[in-house]
């Protein structure tokens, strides 16, 4: 058998697709692809048309593999690359998803955990324990540029993911700038979500702390009060005012915070 015939032999259609791929770049005169770069192309085509909606399950590396006819290192390069972009989210164990469109600001972006969880293909669930107006606490007020003893909104949730808790929200909100807090109906939209949509901000800041939980903190986090805790601080800010400080615990053996930022110092997202 000659190695022409053997090529000929080859089953399946992606070394044809890419024959035929490298033969139309040729005659427009382009670069072909890359192996990596066409599994990239075909996965953000998915998503920029509509066919693969934000939270759909991708196909598997091996299935990838399978399609295209390259090497699992090739296809793993593809997908790692869309991560760093931001266009999908994987998890380990369980698979790569299309990454939900994420709020954020012009410096900082701004989780939301109630995407992150189902982006991963898991079930999201927030208990809403606390609405109430309180008069503000001496270190509150100063977070909010209030009086001592001006009223405050105050709201406190729990999120969970398939039935874990992994946040503990607490939160308090300037009423100058949100007056019909309250009136929310937050067992539809969580208090994060509704500020973020309806409240614009052009400056925040975080700040993550290791804490240990309060003992009610611990029993409502299914967790010993020993166990060490991320606790992620946040505040914004609209034209110079305060809109909202928020403190959100989390186990630190269920959760992880980071960012990625270029050397410019620009956030990649993801």
């Amino acid at each position: 058998m000659t190695s022409a015939t053997a090529r000929k032999s080859v089953p399946g259609r992606p070394a044809a697709h890419r024959s035929s791929s490298k033969s139309a770049a040729a005659a427009a005169g382009a670069p072909a692809l890359a192996l990596y770069e066409q599994v990239k192309v075909f996965i953000s085509h998915k998503i920029q048309d509509g066919s693969w909606p934000p939270g759909h399950r991708l196909p598997s590396e091996s299935e990838l593999v399978a399609q295209f006819g390259i090497a699992r290192m090739t296809v793993n390069r593809a997908l790692r690359e869309l991560v760093e972009q931001g266009r999908i989210v994987r998890m380990a164990g369980v698979g790569s998803f299309v990454a939900e469109d994420k709020p954020q600001s012009t410096l900082l972006q701004i989780a939301n955990i109630a995407s992150e969880i189902r982006a991963r293909g898991h079930d999201y669930r927030c208990e809403f324990l606390v609405a109430e107006r309180v008069a503000a606490a001496p270190e509150i007020a100063v977070w909010l540029d209030l009086r001592p003893g001006e009223s405050v909104f105050h709201a406190v949730c729990l999120h969970l993911e398939n039935e874990v808790p992994v946040q503990f929200e607490d939160r308090y909100v300037n009423p100058r700038v949100v007056p019909d807090f309250l009136e929310q109906d937050f067992a539809r939209l969580p208090p994060s979500e509704y500020l973020v949509r309806n409240v614009p901000f052009d400056q925040i800041e975080h700040v993550v702390d290791a804490v240990l939980p309060t003992a009610e903190q611990a029993e409502r986090l299914a967790m010993p009060v020993s166990e060490p805790c991320l606790l992620l601080t946040r505040r914004t800010w609209t034209r110079g005012v305060p809109v909202t400080v928020v403190r959100c615990l989390h186990p630190s053996s269920r959760y992880r915070l980071g960012s990625r930022f270029r050397s410019d110092g620009n956030p990649t997202f993801g």
